[in-house]
C-alpha cells in the first residue's frame, strides 16, 4: 500500500474505473465509468445520488423529453471533460457521448426504455 502504482490498481478494481464494456462504440469514454469529475456545481457523484441516468450536456441544446421520469438532465460544463455531452447509467458508465440529438434518443431508448409522452 506503499506504492502508489499498487494504489491506483487497488482503487481501479475498487470502483470499478478501469472495467469498460462493449457498448459498441469507438469512443475511449463509451463503456468506461467516468470519474467524479468537478462541475460547476459540484462533483458529478454528488448529482447522481438520486439512482437515475444523467445526461451531462455541455452544450445546453439536447433534450431529454419523454425520459425526463428516468433521467436527470444536467446542463453544465467542465474542463475535466472533453466531449459536447455524455449519457451516463446510474452506475455511472457512459452509454452515449456526442451533441447529434436524434442519436441520443436512439441511446435514450436502448438503454431506459420508451419515451412516455
Amino acid at each position: 500500500m506503499d506504492f502508489e502504482e499498487v494504489n491506483r490498481y487497488l482503487i481501479g478494481k475498487i470502483t470499478a474505473i478501469g472495467v469498460r464494456y462493449d457498448f459498441g462504440s469507438e469512443h475511449p469514454l463509451v463503456g468506461r465509468r467516468l470519474r467524479d469529475i468537478k462541475l460547476k456545481r459540484g462533483h458529478l457523484y454528488g448529482l447522481m445520488h438520486s439512482g437515475r441516468g444523467l445526461l451531462l450536456d455541455q452544450t445546453g441544446q439536447l433534450e431529454i423529453s419523454g425520459w425526463a421520469d428516468r433521467i436527470d438532465h444536467i446542463v453544465d460544463k467542465s474542463s475535466e471533460l472533453d466531449v459536447p455531452a455524455a449519457l451516463l447509467r446510474p452506475d455511472g458508465h457512459v452509454a452515449w457521448v456526442g451533441d447529434d440529438q436524434q442519436d441520443l434518443r436512439v441511446r435514450l431508448s436502448k438503454w431506459f426504455g420508451t419515451a412516455v409522452s
